[in-house]
């Protein structure tokens, strides 16, 4: 799912997105509800008007972004009391108002109220944190359910999210309580908060076997494209990942070099800042090399095709040079970003077109 933080994907428009191919985005409670305001997003006919785009909207719940805010919150059982970082102001979010935001914004997927806490932590405190979590989505079911009629989007979908850290055990206490209060998708937060790589993979290896087949998984956070893999082999259906847009900003471009995913280097990521693309007359839509070489002993590069399977893009891409782009960063020209997250967001898309098929 594409990020859509504030009701857009960074340098990308709605169409921009509705033409790469992704059904899906994700925006945030915290940060809506901050600018430009829930009524505004309301009284527009909600956040899909708003922001002109026609297919789903995950809604985070803010509980990441108000533990994130470390010395600005104060967790309650009630709620979290935060300042807000844009002007100070004072707030709290608890998991009623939580949901109601979301409704209003007319959500396709809700995302319950969840307490976060960062990696390494002691047992104790992660502890703590599962079991409010788990009392957390009893009142965000309540108020869901209670909100339904009258809601601009009554079939919306309601997920519990999984805490517990990398401790087994507690992890499986989460979705045990989770599992009994019912809900229609199971997301699995508190990873990618700085626990190495084979700790997540391990705790996937024993939480995801004990949940249902029948309802999404959704891994909440970002992840390289080759941890994406080892991932979906481990169940997983869902993913957001700051990584495409952000990294595309840096001038980062993820490029496929060949076709075996079960390998690690499926995947490269070049610099399009660095001094060897000055002047480079290779076409920025481009999957990268093939990693075989043709009858002439050359490794060619090869066209890149979308996963949308329109030429929109393609054209576009295929228009401009390595060279061109390198330009554009050098000059901090913003259609620069624009090209790198077009081709950033159509490479995942295209690795999970892939790993469908």
């Amino acid at each position: 799912m594409p990020i859509a933080t504030k009701g857009a994907v960074k340098t990308l428009s709605s169409l921009d997105i509705e033409r790469l191919g992704s059904p899906v985005v994700l925006s945030n409670t915290y940060h809506l509800m901050l600018r430009p305001g829930v009524e505004v997003i309301r009284n527009a006919g909600g956040l899909h008007r708003f922001m002109g785009w026609n297919g789903a909207i995950l809604t985070d719940s803010g509980g990441y972004q108000v533990f994130s805010l470390a010395d600005r919150r104060t967790v309650t059982e009630d709620g979290v009391l935060f300042a807000s970082p844009i002007d100070g102001s004072k707030h709290i979010l608890t998991p009623e108002l939580s949901i109601e935001i979301q409704r209003a914004l007319g959500s396709d997927i809700v995302m319950c109220f969840d307490e976060v806490v960062a990696l390494p932590s002691d047992r104790e405190t992660v502890a703590s944190a599962v079991d409010r979590t788990t009392r957390w989505a009893v009142r965000c079911k309540e108020t869901f359910e209670k909100t339904r009629s009258g809601s601009i989007n009554p079939g919306a979908l309601l997920f519990g999210i999984i805490q517990g850290g990398t401790d087994d055990e507690l992890r499986r206490r989460s979705a045990e309580g989770l599992l009994k209060i019912g809900f229609d998708g199971y997301a699995i937060g508190g990873l990618s908060v700085g626990e190495p790589f084979e700790d997540a993979l391990i705790t996937l290896d024993a939480l995801v076997p004990s949940l249902p087949t029948d309802k999404p998984r959704y891994f909440m956070g970002g992840a390289q494209p080759h941890q994406i893999v080892e991932y979906v082999k481990r169940g997983i259906d869902m993913f957001d990942c700051v990584l495409p847009t952000r990294n595309a900003r840096h001038g980062h471009l993820y490029r496929f070099v060949h076709d075996d995913l079960s390998q690690s280097d499926f995947y490269e990521v070049v610099n399009v800042t660095n001094a060897k693309w000055k002047g480079s007359t290779e076409k920025i839509g481009t999957t990268g090399r093939t990693g075989r070489q043709d009858g002439q002993g050359h490794d060619p590069v090869v066209p890149y095709v979308l996963s949308s399977g329109r030429p929109d893009f393609n054209e576009e891409l295929s228009r401009f040079s390595m060279g061109y782009l390198h330009h554009l960063f050098d000059t901090e020209e913003m259609l620069g970003y624009r090209l790198a997250t077009v081709v950033n967001v159509s490479f995942y898309l295209e690795l999970f077109r892939r790993l469908r098929g």
